[in-house]
C-alpha cells in the first residue's frame, strides 16, 4: 500500500482518497486540516482508551459479571475494531491533504469495516434480546440468559457479520474497474466503489440495497418488536418509580440503538447523489468519529453498576 500527495496522479493499481476539502468540509485545507487530524487524533484516542476500560472493567469487577455487561464488553471490542479499520487511514488522507490506496488494500478496508458494522448491528439486536429477556421474563432470565448462550450469540454475531461481508467482497472482486481511480470519500465504503464500475453499475448498487437488509433492516426491526414487547411490560408496572427503575435498566441501549441506526438508514437505505452525497459524508463522519466515542460515555453514565465502578476506580485514584 502506498500514500501520496493528492496531487500526484495514481496509477493502474491505485485509487485516490481525496482531501478533506472535497468531502464535505469545505476549507479545511492547510492549518485547519491539521488542527481536524488534531481533533480526530484526540477523539480517536479518547475513545480507544474508554472502550479499553469498559472491556477490562467488565473483565475484572466481579459486579459487573452479568450478560448484559458480558455483552457491552463485547460492544467496546466491536467499537474498539471498527474504529481501527477506518481513523488511522483517515488521519493519512487528512494530514497528506488526500492520499493513494492499493486497490487490494481498498477492498481489504471494505470488507473488513463491512464486516465488524454487521456484527455491531447484530450485537445490538441481541443486546435488545437480552434487555427483552431481563424485563420480561424477570424471573427465568438467569435460566434462559446462561452463559452458553452468551457465548453462542456473541460467536453468531461475529461470524454472521463476517460471512455475510464475504459475499460482497466475492463480487466486488469480479467487477470491472476503469476511470477516474477517485473515491469521492474519506474510506473506501461500498456504495463509492460503485462510482468506480465500468460494467455492472446498477447490478452493484442493488446488491448494496439485498445485503442492507440483513445487515440493517431485519436487526433493526428485531430491536423494534423486542422494545414494543418491553414497554408493554414495563407500561404494566403499578408503580411510577418501579416503571422508572424497569426503563432505565434499557435506556442506555435504546440511546445509543438510535443514535446508530438513524444515522446508518441515512447512510446506506437513502439514495446519495449530489448534496445528499456530500450530506451522507458528514454523517458518515459523525458515525465513524463521534458516535464510537458516546456510546460507552452513555453506557457507563447511565448503568447505576458501571457508574458505582467508575466512582471507587477514580476516588481510590485519587487517594494515591
Amino acid at each position: 500500500m502506498s500514500y501520496k500527495r493528492a496531487q500526484d496522479k495514481p496509477t493502474e493499481t491505485e485509487i485516490l482518497l481525496l482531501p478533506p476539502d472535497n468531502l464535505g468540509f469545505p476549507g479545511v485545507i492547510g492549518f485547519w486540516a491539521t488542527v481536524l487530524f488534531i481533533v480526530i487524533l484526540v477523539i480517536y484516542i479518547m475513545t480507544l482508551a474508554i472502550n479499553t476500560m469498559v472491556m477490562v472493567l467488565v473483565s475484572v469487577k466481579r459486579q459487573l459479571h452479568s450478560p448484559m455487561y458480558f455483552f457491552l464488553q463485547q460492544f467496546s471490542l466491536v467499537e474498539f475494531v471498527f474504529l481501527t479499520v477506518v481513523v488511522p487511514n483517515m488521519l493519512r488522507v487528512i494530514w497528506l491533504e488526500g492520499a493513494t490506496i492499493s486497490v487490494r488494500g481498498c477492498i481489504t478496508q471494505a470488507y473488513f469495516y463491512c464486516a465488524v458494522g454487521c456484527t455491531e448491528c447484530h450485537l445490538l439486536t441481541v443486546m435488545a434480546y437480552d434487555r427483552y429477556l431481563a424485563i420480561c421474563y424477570p424471573l427465568h432470565y438467569s435460566t434462559l440468559m446462561d452463559t452458553r448462550l452468551q457465548n453462542i450469540l456473541v460467536i453468531y454475531c461475529w461470524v454472521f457479520g463476517f460471512l455475510l461481508t464475504q459475499i460482497t467482497l466475492n463480487f466486488i472482486c469480479q467487477l470491472y474497474f476503469c476511470g477516474p481511480n477517485v473515491i469521492n470519500h474519506f474510506f473506501c465504503d461500498l456504495a463509492p466503489f460503485a462510482e468506480l464500475t465500468c460494467l455492472h453499475r446498477f447490478a452493484f448498487q442493488l446488491m448494496i440495497l439485498i445485503v442492507a437488509v440483513p445487515l440493517i433492516v431485519i436487526p433493526f426491526i428485531l430491536v423494534i418488536i423486542s422494545y414494543v414487547f418491553v414497554f408493554i411490560t414495563i407500561l404494566g408496572i403499578s408503580s411510577a418509580k418501579g416503571r422508572k427503575k424497569t426503563f432505565s435498566t434499557c435506556s442506555s441501549h435504546l440511546t445509543v440503538v438510535t443514535m446508530y441506526y438513524g444515522t446508518l438508514i441515512t447512510i446506506y437505505m437513502v439514495p446519495a447523489n449530489g448534496d445528499t452525497l456530500t450530506l451522507n459524508k458528514l454523517i458518515a463522519f459523525l458515525y465513524i468519529v463521534i458516535t464510537p466515542l458516546f456510546n460507552p460515555i452513555i453506557y457507563c453514565l447511565r448503568n447505576h453498576e458501571m457508574r458505582v465502578v467508575m466512582e471507587k476506580l477514580l476516588s481510590v485514584t485519587n487517594k494515591r
